[in-house]
C-alpha cells in the first residue's frame, strides 16, 4: 500500500513539473511576471484563476452537446467573462487591497490561454467530473508555479517573507531572512522577473529531458 502510494505520489510530482502550464507549456506568463512580487499577489491571481478554471471547465463541459461547432469559441469567452466578473466583483468588495494590487490582471483572466486553452482541448470532449478535476489540477500548478516566482523574488528581492490577511489586511506572518542591505532588489523588478523564469523554466526542462532520457533507458 504504501508503495502504490509513493508511486502515486512520484506521479503527481512528475506531472506537476513535466505538464506545468507556465515553466513547461509556456502559458500564462504575462500575468506569472508582473503580480509574482509578492506571496499575496501569487495566492490571490492563483486562486482566482483556479476557481474560474474549474468553473469555466465544468460548465463548458455541461453545454458542450448543445454548442453549434461554429460558435464555440465565443460562448467559451462568454462563460469566462462571466465567471471573472463575479470573481472581480467579490474581490472589489472584500480584499481591496488585493483587488487593487493585481489590477487589470484580474480582467486578462479572460483571455488567459490556460483557461480557454483546457476549455478547448479538454473541457468540451469529456464529461463533468473529469472537466473539474482536470481545471483544478492546472489551477493548483498554476498557483505552485506563482508561488514558486513569488518566494524566490520576494525572499531575495526585499530579504523578508510576509503574508497578510486580504480580508483585513492585517499581517499574518513576518520574517526578515535576509539581512538588510544583502538584498538583491533587481529581483523586484521586470528584469528579475524574467531572470527568475527563465532559472525556473531551465531547471523544468533540464528535468523533463533527464526523465525522458531515464524512461527511453528502461524500455530499451
Amino acid at each position: 500500500m504504501s508503495e502504490k502510494n509513493t508511486e502515486k505520489k512520484e506521479s503527481f510530482i512528475h506531472k506537476l513539473l513535466t505538464q506545468n502550464p507556465v515553466f513547461g507549456l509556456y502559458l500564462g506568463i504575462c500575468s506569472t511576471l508582473a503580480i509574482t512580487t509578492s506571496l499575496n499577489n501569487a495566492l490571490g491571481m492563483g486562486i482566482a484563476v483556479m476557481v474560474v478554471l474549474t468553473l469555466s471547465n465544468m460548465l463548458v463541459s455541461m453545454v458542450r452537446n448543445i454548442t453549434p461547432d461554429d460558435i464555440h469559441i465565443p460562448v467559451y469567452i462568454a462563460i469566462i467573462a462571466t465567471l471573472v466578473t463575479v470573481i472581480e466583483m467579490f474581490m472589489h468588495a472584500y480584499t481591496e487591497s488585493l483587488y487593487t494590487a493585481l489590477g487589470a490582471f484580474l480582467d486578462l483572466i479572460v483571455v488567459n490561454c490556460i483557461i480557454l486553452g483546457r476549455a478547448e482541448a479538454f473541457a468540451c470532449k469529456n464529461p463533468v467530473g473529469a472537466s473539474a478535476k482536470d481545471g483544478l489540477m492546472m489551477g493548483f500548478a498554476y498557483t505552485c508555479s506563482l508561488l514558486a516566482m513569488s518566494l524566490i523574488r520576494q525572499i531575495l528581492g526585499t530579504g523578508v517573507l510576509s503574508l497578510s490577511n486580504p480580508f483585513t489586511n492585517q499581517v499574518i506572518f513576518s520574517l526578515r531572512l535576509i539581512p538588510k542591505g544583502y538584498e538583491i532588489s533587481i529581483l523586484t523588478a521586470q528584469t528579475g522577473a524574467f531572470f527568475t523564469f527563465a532559472c525556473l523554466a531551465a531547471a523544468i526542462a533540464i528535468y523533463k529531458e533527464s526523465s525522458s532520457k531515464e524512461s527511453k533507458g528502461k524500455k530499451d
